[in-house]
C-alpha cells in the first residue's frame, strides 16, 4: 500500500492545479475506497489538502499537495543566495556565468565539509 501512497502522493504533486478524488483513483487503477484511506492517510499526515467540490453537479474533493517550506541552506552556498533569486535575465542554466560560479561554490563547501 505504500508504493501506492507514494505514487497517488507524485501524481497530485505533478498537478499544481489539484487531481479530483473521483479522478485519482481510475488513475492509479485502484478501487474508490482504497483510494479514500490513501487519501486520508496523506490528508492526516499533512501532505495534501482536501478541498470539497463540484463536479457535473456530483460533490468529490479536490486534492492538492501542500507546499513544505524551503529549507534556507539549501539556497546558500559560500554564504551568498543562489544567484538566480530576483535574477531578470532570460538565460539557460548552462550559460549563467553567475550561476555555474555559485554551483562551483557548492561543490568545494561539499567536498571540504568532507575532509
Amino acid at each position: 500500500m505504500i508504493d501506492t501512497e507514494e505514487e497517488a502522493l507524485k501524481l497530485i504533486q505533478s498537478k499544481p492545479e489539484g487531481v479530483l478524488q473521483s479522478e485519482l483513483w481510475k488513475l492509479l487503477d485502484i478501487d474508490s475506497r482504497k483510494c479514500s484511506r490513501i487519501v486520508k492517510k496523506l490528508v492526516d499526515s499533512e501532505r495534501i489538502d482536501r478541498i470539497e467540490f463540484k463536479s457535473n453537479g456530483v460533490k468529490t474533493y479536490l486534492l492538492k499537495a501542500k507546499r513544505s517550506a524551503v529549507n534556507p541552506s539549501l539556497l546558500l552556498a559560500g554564504g551568498e543566495l543562489i544567484p538566480c533569486i530576483g535574477c531578470e535575465e532570460e538565460c539557460t542554466v548552462q550559460d549563467c556565468n553567475s550561476l555555474m560560479d555559485w554551483i562551483y561554490q557548492l561543490a568545494i563547501e561539499e567536498f571540504t565539509e568532507k575532509e
